[in-house]
């Protein structure tokens, strides 16, 4: 990997850092799930980061893609087991990384499987290993400690503008026999639960990602189009933070982002919840691959 890359990943990995520990400092009972968001998103900004996706907030059942809606009431309750997902790009190089909050929910252990997963994977991420080795060590780990690995999750490949590139990185074992490369750069991503293992879509939808242009009909509808491609350079975004860029009530954006994606315009990220209502824990690090790894979001 050229250096300069290089340099831009760890400063990404650094901005996220100074952000997540801003964001896990502000979590506690009675705090609004929108102050929270907005904190650490405006942090990323002032640090000269960019969002590689919207500060995702998931509560208890809820795995992952939910985030603020605009004007969101919701606040953190006793007892509740809370992802903090962050995202941050520098020119386009990308550092993910989540961390598991408890506000004593009791789930600690829960909290610990993914975390003592992500622990053992990251020291295998060096050239020579492959794809499948990995995801048996987290799959053996979660299970090992009394809990399931969430099947249809997975850790991902980044690359510039691309925040799943290749490969996937199941949290199960698998038969993808990639052989990890020096420089290759992932996300990986225990997810553990008191559940079945499996996530399923909600019809709650707060996050958008940009596909193509096709023919439109309101000019907000071109303008969201050209904001996403452009500014937000096809990376996922979040519903909210249209409404600070285009003058449009928040009626008529549903409207039009709901039109988007039926057309094939914009991608639509849904909240996932378990199947079974078990409650989810979430780990996750971003590393470039090498004989010593190294952990940009550690």
């Amino acid at each position: 990997m050229d250096d300069e890359i290089l340099k831009k990943y760890k400063k990404a990995g650094e901005i996220l850092k100074e952000a997540r520990n801003l964001g896990l400092k502000m979590i506690k009972p009675g705090a609004k799930i929108l102050d929270v968001v907005e904190a650490v998103e405006n942090k990323i900004l002032s640090l000269g980061g960019e969002f590689a996706f919207p500060v995702n907030i998931s509560i208890n059942q809820n795995a992952a893609h939910d985030t603020a809606d605009i004007n969101d009431s919701r606040t953190f309750e006793e007892g509740d087991l809370i992802k903090l997902d962050i995202g941050v790009h520098v020119d386009g190089y990308i550092a993910d990384s989540a961390k598991t909050v408890s506000l004593n929910s009791g789930k600690e252990d829960l909290i610990k499987a993914s975390e003592t997963a992500l622990e053992e994977a990251l020291k295998m991420m060096r050239p020579g290993v492959k794809v499948y080795e990995v995801s048996e060590v987290i799959e053996d780990t979660i299970r090992s400690m009394g809990f399931n690995p969430i099947i249809n999750l997975t850790g991902h490949g980044l690359d510039r503008y691309e925040l799943h590139a290749r490969f996937e990185f199941p949290n199960i074992k698998n038969a993808i026999d990639y052989e990890l490369k020096e420089g290759d750069v992932f996300a990986i991503e225990p997810f553990s639960t008191d559940g079945s293992g499996k996530v399923t879509e909600t019809n709650k939808i707060l996050i958008y990602r940009y596909l193509s242009d096709r023919p439109v009909r309101f000019p907000e509808s071109r303008k969201i189009l050209e904001l996403t491609r452009e500014k937000y350079h096809g990376l996922p975004f979040a519903k909210r933070w249209l409404l600070k860029e285009i003058k449009i009530s928040p009626i008529k954006l549903n409207l039009i982002l709901r039109q988007l994606s039926q057309n094939g315009s914009l991608y639509e990220y849904p909240v996932l919840k378990e199947v079974q209502n078990g409650f989810v824990a979430q780990a996750e690090h971003t590393v470039v691959v090498g004989d010593n790894p190294i952990i940009t979001t550690a």
